[in-house]
């Protein structure tokens, strides 16, 4: 998996404060401020999220949501071998690293160096050949028209991006005719709840249609974390709007026998609401 959500859904007090005793708010928040706010996060928390959340991810496992569903057997990339991939928020590019191992020629994005770091670390005590990664902003691409076969994000990106539409339209870019782009995130119907696993985290609290921004701050106002919300419409109109077709949207069910929780995300919610939101389409 690249990167999980750390909020998942906004706390029910807008002006709570988080874990680091930044304020927590609900502004707006543009591209530029929600670009550095990623940026500066994840270089900052990428050690205590991989030494946190690395045995689940593994070194190689494509894990799309904390329910564990993997690529492997979900298959909605379908056949990986000789094509290339592009991973968007891959974190330390577990994803990537199960895709070349099943012979496709993967890219690892993210942007934040010190998750892509991580990345080169595991690499190295693995003595494998490493990954190809490129930082950058993933609504900002780097790369030539048609560059890629296939495009993947497993909770990566796209909750961190002020102007998805902008994303997608990217991605079509980089996207060869027919080319899948696959991802997962918080499914937006947790917007509305409180993100606690236990049952206080069952009760509706916020609105879903309003898309004004988590933002934590700093004592000067700063922004040093923004997610960013879209309902299931949302999501929809703009991957038509980029040019994508619809082929399936994923809603995992908790499975029998799991039973670790991920922040907001436990056995007491997801058998009863859905905690993932996997959109499955195909560039036209």
């Amino acid at each position: 998996m690249g990167l999980l959500t750390v909020t998942g859904t906004p706390h029910p007090d807008p002006h709570d404060l988080d874990e680091d005793g930044d304020d927590a708010v609900r502004r707006s928040a543009g591209v530029g401020e929600s670009s550095r706010a990623s940026r500066h996060w994840w270089d900052r928390n990428a050690d205590e999220y991989q030494d946190e959340h690395g045995e689940f991810l593994g070194d190689d496992r494509f894990t799309w949501c904390p329910e564990g569903l993997d690529e492997a057997d979900a298959r909605l990339l379908g056949d990986v071998a000789g094509r290339t991939v592009l991973e968007l928020g891959a974190g330390a590019a577990q994803c990537s690293r199960w895709l070349a191992g099943r012979g496709a020629r993967p890219v690892a994005l993210d942007i934040s160096h010190r998750q892509l770091q991580h990345s080169r670390r595991i690499d190295l005590s693995r003595g494998a050949v490493p990954v190809p990664v490129v930082q950058a902003d993933a609504a900002v691409l780097p790369f030539a028209d048609a560059s890629f076969d296939l495009a993947c994000s497993a909770y990566g990106a796209i909750p961190f991006s002020a102007d998805t539409g902008a994303l997608m339209r990217e991605v079509h870019r980089v996207l060869r005719p027919g080319g899948r782009w696959v991802f997962s995130v918080t499914h937006p119907i947790r917007w509305a709840f409180p993100d606690e696993p236990g049952v206080e985290g069952l009760t509706a609290v916020s609105s879903y249609f309003d898309r004004t921004p988590y933002v934590e701050e700093d004592e000067q106002g700063r922004a040093t974390y923004v997610e960013h919300h879209r309902t299931l419409g949302d999501r929809v109109r703009e991957l038509v709007a980029a040019g994508f077709r619809l082929v399936d949207l994923v809603e995992p069910e908790w499975p029998e026998g799991h039973e670790q929780d991920w922040g907001g995300w436990s056995p007491l919610r997801g058998r009863l609401i859905p905690g993932t939101a996997i959109f499955v389409t195909e560039r036209g």
